[in-house]
């Protein structure tokens, strides 16, 4: 079910074979002109497009997530590949656009060999022992991993070698000497490295141990979600109870796709909404669950206007380290009522509290609590909540950027295996950067002296503005006088420095001619 030529070869091979023996029985062909040319049994481009993004759309391996974009990539592969060939024959490259240019099948088979002579099912019952090495959870199913890399690798389809068979066997020694357990390591590793710099602390040992981070969970949490980017549970077991969902369902879409079978009545809405709540209430422990209790309190400190967007990073991992049973519930409880406290058609749930204040304290305890009681645990609880509420569709969200350091440095470690095969390499991992935190007090200071500093700028410009008449300009500086006057004052500490600066009078040039007066002589003599 995925098409990384790098990671699993024979299951794309499989895959590959597939398609394509799909692709050249199922692809409708007719008769087409060119330059004043007919071509029998052949397509456009486009009709290869359509025809292959449609299939792929309604399979239940792919789904509908499939893009066109992706699509066009695979026929490129096949245009590589020789699966097809333009109208005169020609194949081996990827130059394949979404246009009327004309392709058709070549004559010989496309199927390409398996790497070993076992059958199908047996290698696909093999790629699953292997896969479920790093990827197995507890009581999770074996099909866990069901189309999660289809729409990745297809990106990155232009960037693998076509053909396997002929990929070296320094391939297979890499993928001995990379250990499941260097790479466990390696996503533990660099989730510390996030948090530590995101969180800005000197160590984690007091709020994260790496025991407490385990990759299966971090993979799972990535990798098995829904369009909308919800974990999706392999074992039904774990998840909500179906009436918990259709009730959760019609608070978060009301009074639309009311799925209820029951007829509604006067304080319905009351009820529905007691039945989700006593269901979260009565769970054994917090959602967030009482391990990692420190590690969002700690992140609480974030929880301040200038700081925002680093908090709702380290959610964002922070949220992954979660049992994937868990993350579905918080990431579906905080849709519902994110949406339910802006909806302005949902009725009054309490008489004498609104819906924001109403979600927030009948779910805070069921998301964030000790183990032991504290003071502090009901307002640290209500805070987070808040803060969930208002983010939930960024604090859930993949950051890929982990998958993007993980496979670097793994990939790093193999290229450097391959140079120095007999030396034991030691790769650095990679440091990231982020906005260094400041206090609360710090960043009043800063804004009022940035503000400050671009409004004496442009108290400059006004000045220096040669464009400006004298008249234009003394208007300008008297209402920007009226607007900022300490910082006008700071400019002008007086009005001597005012009028010197202002004095744009033209001198008065001497004439040219100078004439003098007269002398009247007396008339006597």
């Amino acid at each position: 079910t995925c098409f990384d030529l790098a990671f699993f070869p024979c299951l794309f091979l499989m895959q590959w074979n597939e398609i394509t023996k799909y692709f050249r029985a199922g692809m409708p062909l007719r008769k087409h002109r060119q330059h004043f040319k007919r071509h029998g049994s052949c397509f456009t481009a486009s009709e290869a497009v359509d025809w292959l993004h449609e299939v792929l759309r309604n399979n239940s391996n792919f789904g509908p997530e499939v893009t066109r974009q992706q699509t066009i990539q695979l026929l490129r592969k096949f245009l590589k590949n020789h699966v097809i060939e333009d109208i005169k024959g020609r194949w081996g490259s990827e130059s394949l656009e979404d246009n009327s240019a004309l392709y058709r099948f070549p004559a010989t088979s496309p199927v390409k060999p398996l790497p070993s002579p076992c059958s199908q099912k047996e290698n696909l019952e093999n790629f699953s022992r292997d896969k479920e090495r790093l990827f197995k959870l507890p009581h999770l199913s074996r099909r866990a991993f069901k189309r999660h890399e289809l729409l990745q690798s297809l990106e990155n389809l232009e960037k693998t070698k076509p053909d396997r068979i002929e990929e070296n066997e320094e391939d297979t020694l890499h993928r001995k000497e990379i250990s499941q357990e260097y790479v466990k390591e390696t996503w533990r590793n660099i989730i510390l490295i996030h948090l530590q710099t995101i969180l800005g602390l000197p160590s984690l040992e007091e709020v994260l141990q790496p025991a407490q981070i385990i990759p299966e969970y971090v993979i799972y949490n990535m990798t098995n979600t829904s369009k909308h980017g919800v974990v999706i549970l392999q074992n039904k077991s774990e998840d909500l109870p179906h009436w918990v969902l259709s009730a959760m369902k019609c608070l978060a879409y009301w009074p639309r796709n009311n799925d209820m079978s029951q007829a509604t009545y006067s304080g319905f809405e009351r009820d529905v909404f007691r039945t989700v709540a006593d269901y979260f209430l009565n769970l054994p422990e917090p959602l967030l669950t009482f391990e990692y209790y420190e590690l969002f309190v700690n992140i609480l400190d974030l929880l301040q206007p200038h700081l925002e967007r680093i908090a709702v990073e380290a959610l964002q991992i922070c949220c992954l380290l979660l049992p994937p049973p868990n993350r579905r519930k918080i990431q579906l409880l905080m849709r519902m009522i994110s949406r339910m406290s802006e909806n302005v058609d949902m009725p009054r749930l309490h008489d004498a509290m609104g819906t924001r204040s109403l979600m927030i304290q009948t779910f805070s305890r069921c998301v964030l609590c000790c183990a032991e009681e504290v003071d502090l645990d009901e307002l640290l609880s209500t805070r987070l909540v808040s803060f969930l509420m208002d983010h939930q569709q960024e604090i859930f969200k993949v950051p890929t950027y982990l998958q993007v350091a993980v496979r670097d440095h793994i990939e790093h470690m193999k290229m450097a295996q391959c140079k120095y095969p007999k030396e034991e390499i030691c790769a650095i991992l990679p440091t990231y950067s982020y906005c260094k935190q400041i206090t609360p007090q710090e960043f009043e200071e800063q804004k009022v002296s940035t503000s400050q500093a671009a409004v004496a700028e442009l108290l400059e410009n006004i000045i220096k503005d040669k464009n400006l008449s004298v008249k234009d300009k003394k208007k300008k500086l008297k209402q920007f006088q009226k607007e900022y006057p300490l910082i006008y004052q700071n400019r002008f500490p007086t009005t001597e420095n005012e009028a010197v600066l202002l004095e744009n009078k033209p001198t008065i040039k001497q004439p040219m001619l100078s004439l003098r007066k007269p002398r009247f002589r007396s008339l006597r003599y």
